[in-house]
């Protein structure tokens, strides 16, 4: 019996970024793959396979309704960038019942990880001391009274508590902090919230000694943390972006940390790369991280992972999905989302 047919065009990740050998051989046993490789895909050589294709894997899936129609076998599209995206015809698939995953929960380890530690090195101003240190002018013994504060029993908010935010919770719990999310969405789905307290925006914000911002971007999301809310921010107030800057009024929150009344840790921005000659570089009480949070040695593998699970549900019957199904309101809310590059 043939095996089913994969394409996978992932590019412009690599397939050791995604895939630790042992899942990546364990596709092969599952799937005759096409592709593969570490450059894209002819687009006529993926349209070839197409129409025998049961799954399709892409950093960016694109087709439109009469590809989709050319493919009779298709049951699964999943995107290996980190969001739903522009190009692909949702409607169709779900008319067909053609399921779209995206590769989105596959960040959370490595990214919770990194939020973390920028945490911890806001809160004990470490990146700040260290500076300090290198031009001699370190402070011996000084108890940074009004910037650092203890992780335990802290009073710690999340604008946006999904898998990455949960993931980050998690690893908090050693800390037994005081935790408040704002998430509309799994409020209004009655999610389990996992012992944080669900709360209106300005209560996270103006309540909670760090503010974690890891919220999806969405249209209606736009510097949801705007100006005025940075303004009633409390004085020491560490803020964390760790999604996209799409969610706060960067400018505001520059401001406010150049000011001294915040200091913010932040691995996302309005343009990347960050010109050389921007002011963001002179900025104080910040802490810059050049969008690297899923930057370390196997730090994508568990999208692999989770691929090559929902592959083998699929193909079993199985219900469960490790990545995140597309829905036509998840769709509408993320891929009409300005698409900025931070």
């Amino acid at each position: 019996m043939s095996k089913p047919t994969l394409i996978m065009d992932q590019h412009f990740r690599q397939v050791e970024e995604l895939f630790r050998p042992s899942a990546f051989a364990e596709l092969k046993t599952l799937c005759d793959v096409h592709g593969g490789v570490n450059w894209q895909m002819a687009r006529d050589d993926f349209l070839d396979r197409l129409p025998d294709a049961e799954f399709v894997v892409a950093s960016k899936p694109e087709l439109d309704r009469a590809e989709i129609d050319a493919a009779p076998n298709l049951r699964a599209i999943i995107e290996v960038s980190g969001t739903f995206q522009i190009g692909l015809d949702y409607e169709a698939c779900f008319a067909r019942g053609i399921e779209v995953l995206s590769c989105a929960p596959g960040f959370r380890y490595s990214v919770a990880e990194m939020t973390l530690g920028l945490i911890l090195s806001g809160a004990r101003s470490i990146v700040d001391e260290h500076e300090r240190f290198r031009r001699g002018s370190e402070r011996w013994f000084h108890d940074n009274i009004g910037t650092d504060f203890s992780l335990y029993g802290q009073s710690i908010g999340f604008v946006g508590f999904g898998s990455i935010a949960r993931e980050c919770a998690r690893l908090l719990a050693p800390f037994s902090p005081r935790i408040k999310a704002f998430d509309p969405w799994l409020k209004a789905s009655s999610t389990d919230a996992e012992g944080a307290d669900f709360c209106d925006l300005e209560e996270v914000v103006t309540t909670s000694r760090c503010v974690i911002v890891a919220a999806t971007p969405t249209e209606e999301n736009y510097k949801l943390v705007s100006r005025s809310l940075i303004e009633k921010m409390p004085k020491g107030t560490l803020v964390i972006v760790i999604s996209r800057s799409h969610l706060v009024d960067f400018e505001a929150l520059v401001e406010a940390a150049d000011a001294g009344r915040i200091r913010v840790a932040c691995d996302v921005f309005p343009r990347e790369p960050v010109p050389q000659r921007d002011l963001l570089r002179q900025s104080e009480n910040v802490i810059w991280s050049p969008h690297r949070a899923a930057a370390v040695e196997g730090g994508r593998h568990p999208i692999g992972d989770m691929l090559v699970h929902d592959v083998k549900a699929i193909l079993e019957g199985v219900p469960e999905r490790q990545l995140q199904p597309a829905s036509r309101e998840t769709v509408r809310k993320i891929i009409r989302a300005p698409l900025v590059a931070g």
